[in-house]
Order: structure tokens, then C-alpha cells, then sequence
């Protein structure tokens, strides 16, 4: 065997040279900015979100999917009373409930009673809400922390206590809102409409610091300069709010809007409460309370899962249009 020659460990270190740098016809050399490929660093950014949402993941995997899961296994069977107490055996009953239930002429009224309700919470919540998160920033540091504070006040209120205390401002025969406005002994849990209004009133009394609070903390964010540019401009408040704040907050208020979709949609506690379980025959009902009706007070289970069931679906398809049409304008989310 003969030993390497040094004209091979030459030519060894001059490749190794030449890919690190480039030598031009000047004779200097200078480094190769030629980009290098970085498909594993990349791909392992983009697994490390997922590790640290792992264990949250987890946990609301537990919560939630063995839930929906008996849910919508019940709501294929035939489950009442005599089943649960082993009176009969458990059938299987394919679609027959929610067949049942699209028969019911009383569901899609309750149906369309709870969207418009909804609607209606969800459009003035986000108003409220907003409204105050800019006076936040327009106010002195007191009455911002008593504003602050009132705000966080009426979000610690259980909702039951909530309902109570509207019930008594509100009371025809004792409330002091009849009497400011010389209403005399007007009942607003008679008629549909002003029912449907009080309950209104308290959700949106309970639901609005929350989208304050994040909505605040999102002006905050936004950098003085861009505001005093636009006021320097001439622009109004209102201007301001929705051609500046407006589209740098919106992922902000995409979030708050689809939980307020979420939370109003399916509201109970409030109509339960306020409405004695859905008004003078089931006036104020909503799918919530109806779902409640058909499962506990009827006993029929299946039937009252098969509801759960059509909320869980109209939630989620509501909220993937929304993010559909929100990607399609470019929104980043």
C-alpha cells in the first residue's frame, strides 16, 4: 500500500474551501451568501407550539370529547325514563329523533327565537363593549379603575345572582326602574318582546367587561403615533375607530365575537330565570332551555340530546364561515 499523497489532501481542503466561500477573479475571497436549506429547523418550529399546547390539549380532550361522544350516541337511541330506570331495554333508533325533531313545528320557532336572540346579544355586546374600551383610553387614571372595577364587578356575578337582582329593578310591584319611569305596575316579563329585552339587557350587563377589557388591552398595543397621526389628519372618532383601530384589532375581535356567538347562543341560566323557565307558554323559549324542557321535564333524553347535537353543529359551522370569510379577506389568524 502506498501512503496519500499531499496533492489529494490539497484538493481535500480546497473543496472544503471552496464551499465556504467564493473566490471572484480579484483574487479575494468573501463569504457565499447563498441561502442554506432549512426544512428539518423548520419543521421542528413548527412542532414546538404543539408541545407546549400538548398538555391544555389533553386535559380539554378529557373534558369535552367523552361528552359529545355520549351526546350523540344517545341521541341515536331510545332513551327515557324507562330505559334509565331498566324498566325497558335500550333501542337503537338511527335518525328517528332528529326526524322526530325536524317534525316539530316548535323547533324551528325556538330555532329562530334563539338566532335573533342571539344576534341581537351578540351585535350589542360587541357595541358596548367597544364603546367603553375607547372611553377607557379617553378617560383620567380614577375613573378609569372605577370603570375597571364596576366592569369586573358585574363579570364575577354569577349568572343566577344577575338574573335575580335585574328581576327585582325590573319587579312591577317594588322595582325602582317602573317607578323612574312612571310605568306604574307594567309587567316586563308578560309580553314576549319586553321579556326578550330585560333578558337582553342582563346578558349584555354581564357579557360586555369581557370584550372591554380585551379590546382595551388591544388599543393599548397600538402605537400613539398611528392614533395622533390620524387625529392630526382631521379624523373623527368615529373615523378613527373604523378605518385605524378597527382593522389592527380585528383578530381581537374575532376572538371576542365567536366566543360571544358561543356563550349567547346558548344561553339558559337568564331565561331560565328571568322568564320562569321560557315565558307564558314557552313564549321566550330558546334551544337551550327547549333542549331542558324535552330531556328533564318530559324525560325524554334522546330527544334533548338530539338538540345538543343540532347546537353543536350550527356553533361550528357558524364559526368556520366566519374564519372562512375572514382568511378569504386576507386576515391572518
Amino acid at each position: 500500500m502506498t501512503a496519500p499523497s499531499s496533492s489529494g489532501v490539497v484538493e481535500r481542503r480546497r473543496v472544503r474551501v471552496d464551499r465556504g466561500f467564493s473566490r471572484p477573479r480579484g483574487g479575494s475571497r468573501k463569504f457565499n451568501t447563498a441561502p442554506r436549506p432549512q426544512g428539518r429547523f423548520r419543521r421542528r418550529n413548527q412542532k414546538t407550539p404543539w408541545l407546549y399546547l400538548a398538555p391544555a390539549l389533553v386535559v380539554l380532550g378529557g373534558l369535552l370529547v367523552y361528552p359529545v361522544y355520549q351526546l350523540g350516541l344517545i341521541s341515536f337511541f331510545e332513551y327515557t325514563q324507562a330505559q334509565v330506570s331498566g324498566g325497558e331495554p335500550t333501542t337503537f333508533q338511527g335518525f328517528g329523533n332528529y326526524s322526530e325533531l325536524f317534525s316539530d313545528p316548535q323547533f324551528w320557532q325556538v330555532l329562530l327565537a334563539t338566532v335573533v336572540f342571539a344576534a341581537a346579544c351578540v351585535v350589542s355586546t360587541l357595541a358596548v363593549g367597544c364603546a367603553l374600551a375607547v372611553l377607557l383610553t379617553r378617560v383620567r387614571a380614577v375613573p378609569r379603575l372605577a370603570l375597571m372595577l364596576a366592569a369586573l364587578g358585574a363579570w364575577a356575578t354569577p349568572a343566577i345572582t344577575g338574573s335575580t337582582v335585574w328581576l327585582f329593578l325590573f319587579d312591577p310591584d317594588f322595582g325602582p326602574v317602573n317607578r323612574l319611569l312612571g310605568l306604574g305596575d307594567h309587567s316586563w316579563t308578560y309580553g314576549r318582546f319586553s321579556a326578550f329585552f330585560l333578558v337582553l339587557l342582563e346578558v349584555v350587563w354581564c357579557s360586555f367587561p369581557f370584550v372591554m377589557v380585551t379590546v382595551y388591552a388591544g388599543i393599548r398595543s397600538v402605537p400613539a403615533e398611528v392614533l395622533e397621526a390620524a387625529a392630526l389628519d382631521g379624523a373623527s372618532q368615529w373615523r378613527i375607530w373604523r378605518s385605524v383601530l378597527a382593522p389592527m384589532l380585528r383578530p381581537i375581535l374575532v376572538v371576542v365575537t365567536i366566543q360571544s356567538v358561543i356563550w349567547d347562543f346558548k344561553v339558559f341560566t337568564q331565561i331560565y330565570v328571568m322568564t320562569g323557565g321560557g315565558g307564558i307558554a314557552g313564549q321566550n323559549l330558546v334551544l337551550n332551555v327547549y333542549a331542558y324542557q324535552k330531556a328533564f321535564a318530559s324525560s325524554q333524553y334522546s330527544l334533548g340530546s338530539a338538540i345538543g347535537v343540532v347546537m353543536l353543529l350550527i356553533l361550528l359551522a357558524v364559526t368556520l364561515v366566519y374564519l372562512r370569510l375572514l382568511r378569504r379577506q386576507g386576515e391572518e389568524l
